[in-house]
Parts: structure tokens; sequence; C-alpha cells
């Protein structure tokens, strides 16, 4: 059974109950303080009743391994085997960065990320809620974690996204069956078209920040890394939207809250240089004149990201920090953690290699640290980026005269 208690509105703390139907925090027209409230609805749980009935067993198989904590009814589940994914010494890394590394290396996912955790829970609440068809606004690697679980379970698939999308992120989705809609634009674009047809439509949308259960399947990464690396002082992540670490700082915080972990690490939030917004909100200052167009890091290619706010009250709660990188850097950081370590992640991934070296070089990093880093993505989902990166150190010098 579910040991959900109540919903509550990240922005105007209102709570809901747990069979309310909508995603987000609805507008009171006669309450002036929350006329226009749509905030992100958080899932808070009975936690005294999650002990009673949840035990700890290693190695984690899957994500299911952890249902007591997680909401959804009983009955079947929407499974293709996500999370229990690995957790990697980097001793040739650790050594070039001057700071103990070990990856989390969610490119064993699914289909490919650790979007897979979230789609999980998400779908399987969709399926027990009788809908038909489900959808999001994505930059990729979401579009296809919910189109190989909507084929699983049965469900109608739609898509949008930007006209930027990598190839491999656009085939992905269609080998599942879903209906990808490419929108001129950005993300953002493709997000309120989104956002529109399924209102008009009646389609569950599962966009982030408007997928409440969605976050609850990602927090099982923190599970995770609070039973591998008890120890860990950061946590780095690549931040697009801000859901994926905002989850992983939930999971982290509730095992301590449950007792089953002593301490929580520090979380380390990364973005590209060309899209800061949520750097910029936690720091608090104007964002880099420079390379403000965008990023080559599409998945965290997002310039008004929905879940900011969750993303900034982790970093603080957390005591940790955010950094930007350049996507040279990135790029750089992709090539030297395939060469070290064997392991092959897409550039949003890559990002965070790069913010532990450039914090590590800020002091914001000891060199005592202990630093997990998340390989968020697979390599395989941007294979032309890989491919660009590595002609520029592969090319032929040019003949001296």
């Amino acid at each position: 059974m579910s040991h959900v208690a109540a919903l509550v509105c990240s922005d105007c703390d209102r709570e809901f109950a747990p069979e309310k139907a909508a995603d987000t925090c609805p507008a009171d027209p006669v309450d002036p303080a929350h006329a226009d409230c749509d905030g992100a609805l958080d899932v808070r749980y009975d936690y005294d009743a999650i002990v009673d009935c949840f035990e700890l067993t290693t190695p984690v198989a899957d994500l299911w391994e952890f249902r007591p904590l997680l909401p959804v009814a009983d009955g079947p589940v929407v499974s293709l085997g996500a999370g229990g994914t690995a957790l990697l010494a980097a001793p040739t890394l650790s050594d070039r960065l001057g700071v103990t590394v070990r990856v989390k290396d969610e490119t064993g996912n699914p289909t490919g990320s650790n979007k897979d955790r979230g789609t999980a829970v998400a779908v399987t609440r969709a399926k027990q809620a009788g809908h038909d068809v489900v959808c999001c606004a994505s930059t990729g690697n979401a579009a296809a974690s919910l189109a190989g679980y909507a084929a699983r379970a049965g469900l109608d698939c739609r898509i949008f996204v930007p006209q930027s999308i990598p190839e491999a992120k656009a085939v992905q989705p269609r080998l599942y069956g879903a209906e990808v809609l490419t929108v001129d634009g950005a993300y953002e674009d493709a997000y309120e078209r989104c956002r529109r047809v399924c209102a008009d439509e009646g389609w569950y949308n599962l966009s982030a920040g408007l997928a409440p259960y969605a976050i609850e399947g990602k927090r099982t990464l923190g599970f995770e890394l609070a039973m591998q690396a008890p120890s860990a002082d950061w946590v780095a992540m690549p931040m697009g939207n801000g859901s994926s670490l905002a989850a992983a700082w939930k999971g982290l915080a509730e095992f301590e809250r449950l007792d089953f972990a002593d301490d929580t690490p520090r979380m380390l939030g990364v973005q590209a240089t060309g899209a800061t917004a949520i750097y910029d909100r936690f720091v608090g200052t104007d964002p880099p004149d420079s390379d403000a167009n965008g990023t080559a890091a599409d998945s965290i290619d997002v310039s008004g990201p929905h879940d900011a706010g969750r993303a900034c009250r982790a970093l603080e709660a957390s005591e940790g920090d955010a950094i930007v990188v350049e996507d040279d850097a990135i790029l750089r950081a992709q090539r030297l953690l395939g060469r070290t370590e064997g392991v092959f992640v897409e550039p949003a991934s890559a990002a965070a290699v790069a913010g532990v070296e450039r914090a590590k070089a800020a002091g914001v990093v000891d060199s005592d640290d202990t630093v997990v880093v998340v390989g968020t993505g697979s390599g395989l989902k941007d294979a032309e980026a890989a491919t660009a990166a590595l002609q520029e150190v592969d090319a032929p010098a040019a003949d001296s005269e």
C-alpha cells in the first residue's frame, strides 16, 4: 500500500489529500494569496508507517525494492529493471582531478538514463489511475524513457521536443512507438505546447514540474547513494530542469530521517555557461555575458527550468554549492572520463566531472573530500557531439616547414 500522507505545494505550503487529482497547486480565486498559484506539489509520507514495514536489503536489484517508500497502490507495477546501478571506483580519474571520485553509472538504466527511475513510478501511477495517453516535453532522455515505459504499460505516448534534439534521441522514442512532435523553438516552447495540448485533449502530462510522482521515483537514486557511498562528502550532478538533483537530495535526506543513514553529503549542482538559470537563482548574480545562447550539452539546455526552486532548496539544505562550466570543459571532461575509466556519458553528464574539476580549483571541494559524480545519461544518446569532440583532439597535426 502507498504511505503517502499529503501533497504539499512547494510555493505556498498548502496541503492536499493524497487522492487529489491535479498535479500542480490549484489557483484559488477567493483567496488573494493563492489566486495565481500553480506551484509544483511535493509528496509527503507517513514515515512511521514506512519504518514499520521496510527493511534495507543489499544489493539493490531495482528500484521496486523500495516499494514501501514509493507512492503507488498495491498491485502490478510497470518495470523494465531501472535502478540498482553500479557505483564505480575511479582511481585514474581521481588522480587526474586531485580528489577521490566515484562514479554512479546511471547509463545502464533500461533506456540509458536516470530518467527511468521517475518514469517507472509515474507510468505505474498513470496505469493505476486509468489514463490512456501519457505525454511530456523533453530534450531527449525523458522522451525516450516515457516512450519505453508507455510501450511496456500498453499506453499511447506523445512527446513534444525542441527542433535542436539530437537525432539519436528523436529516434529512440519513435522506436518505442511514441508519436514525436517537433516544436519550432527551444525546450520552453515544447513545454508550453505540451501543456496546452494536454489540457485540451485530457492527456496525462508528465513533464518536469507537472508530475509530482516522477520525482518520487527519481529519489531512489538518493536511497542508493546513501547505501553505496555513506561516507561521501559531495554528490555532483548536472542541472537542467533541476528535478534530478532535487530528487536525489530528497532521497538522501529521507534516509537520514528514517535512520537508515548517519549523515548526508553536500550537493554540487553543475550548469553550462550557456544555460545558467538555476545557478543564477542560487548565487543571486546576473547571468554570464559569454556563451549565452545555449549549450552543446542538450540535456541541460534549459533556460526556464521548472524545478529551479526545488533544486535551489536542495542545494541550500545540503549546504552545497552550484558552479558553471564552459562547453569546452564539458567535452574535455567527457573524453577524460571515457579514457580514464571506460565510462561513456553524454555531454550533460560530463558537466558534473567538469564541475568537480572547477570546484576543486576554486577551493569549494577539498583534496581530502570524496565526491560521487552521477553519470546521468549514456554517451550513445549523442554520439555526434562525442565525434565532434574527438575530431578536435585527434585531427592530424599540420606538417611543419
